[in-house]
């Protein structure tokens, strides 16, 4: 679920009399990709604290939760394989506890969600297992709840939301389906190149820009602190509803690059006092429990304000966000099962445990 400043019927192009970046390249489009019925709730804000609500595409929707269903499906079934007996007893709760744990759900989560069962068992007299899963998800649902809520666009302009993630994560991918998303939602956006730290990253940033229509601020060989500056000036100075800031990938343990981007922080709230309005991290849903790992880094640096789960399709490892929920319940403002610009969507905790739980 999404808040928007209020749609706009058609883009105001550019002065580029008022809009220079010195030392700066910028590939302008011609036009911006049309706003069309997005998928899922979606509010845009309005001056005075009213709202706007946008038509929600049940069917979009619905095949939505379909690729996430089969995305899940490995973890899914290895769960979902402890309800096919007739008994509960403790031998379910064992294979239980065995399918959570190799799902990634991270002990602390999994002896919660157990203890949470059990208790749930005892008060509803359930003896079918086919309800027992029921309560599972439930369970599973009341744990994630925490995890799902709004990004909030149009109390700052720009607001100005910065991209950090380790190498592979699909920071750079995620920078792309997130500036779909939002555009096709009305709002105008400005793309950052600051991962000067990878020679490919900027060419690989100006296709995502190319095939959304979008601008894009960069610099040859320029300093990351100083390409999210001009960004952000840029973004002011245009009207921009967004500047999404790309940071370079890096492990929690390279310290001098984690200072780094404390740094592109730094700099970025001397351009905007309030900015940054987001700090998201981009985590692959396939590294398990190391996702955690990186969650916890990141935020001690950054104090992150979302996460974007990506590459949950195929993969035996989506129970880490019931290990986030239980250790650092940070939300979870998009998931991704796939490259397709349209394969991110908006994370809502009983769709995803239904999936997940096969």
């Amino acid at each position: 679920m999404f808040s928007f400043f209020r749609k706009k019927s058609s883009p105001t192009p550019p002065d580029p009399e008022k809009t220079v970046v010195p030392d700066a390249t910028t590939v302008a489009p011609d036009t911006l990709p049309p706003a069309v019925v997005a998928t899922g709730s979606v509010r845009f804000s309005l001056p005075g604290g009213a709202c706007e609500d946008e038509p929600v595409a049940v069917s979009a929707r619905s095949s939505w939760t379909s690729r996430l269903r089969a995305g899940l499906r490995r973890t899914g079934s290895s769960i979902a394989s402890v309800f096919t007996g007739t008994t509960i007893d403790e031998a379910l709760y064992e294979e239980l506890e065995s399918a959570l744990v190799l799902a990634d759900s991270g002990v602390k989560a999994t002896q919660f969600l157990l203890d949470a069962l059990r208790q749930r068992v005892k008060q509803t007299k359930a003896k079918d297992p086919a309800a027992v899963k029921a309560l599972l998800t439930d369970v599973l649902t009341e744990l994630l709840a925490p995890l799902e809520k709004e990004l909030v666009v149009g109390e700052f302009k720009p607001t100005v939301i910065m991209m950090v993630g380790v190498n592979g994560a699909g920071k750079t991918t995620s920078i792309g389906k997130l500036t779909r998303h939002l555009g096709y939602r009305g709002a105008t956006v400005l793309l950052a190149a600051a991962d000067t730290f990878r020679a490919a990253a900027k060419e690989q940033l100006a296709v995502w820009a190319d095939r959304n229509t979008v601008e894009i601020i960069s610099q040859q060989g320029g300093d990351p602190a100083a390409v999210s500056y001009d960004a952000v000036t840029a973004g002011r100075a245009r009207g921009k509803d967004v500047v999404l800031v790309d940071t370079a990938g890096r492990l929690p343990t390279q310290l001098h690059l984690m200072e780094e981007l404390r740094k592109i922080k730094r700099v970025i709230s001397k351009a905007d006092p309030a900015a940054p309005h987001e700090v998201l991290l981009v985590i692959d849903g396939n590294t398990g429990q190391n996702a955690l790992a990186q969650v916890k880094a990141f935020d001690e640096v950054l104090k992150l304000t979302g996460l974007i789960v990506t590459k949950l399709d195929g993969t035996a490892k989506g129970g880490v966000l019931a290990a986030i929920a239980r250790e650092r319940p940070i939300p979870v403002y998009f998931i991704g099962v796939g490259e397709k610009l349209e394969e991110l969507e908006t994370f809502n905790a009983r769709e995803f445990a239904q999936a997940l739980l096969g």
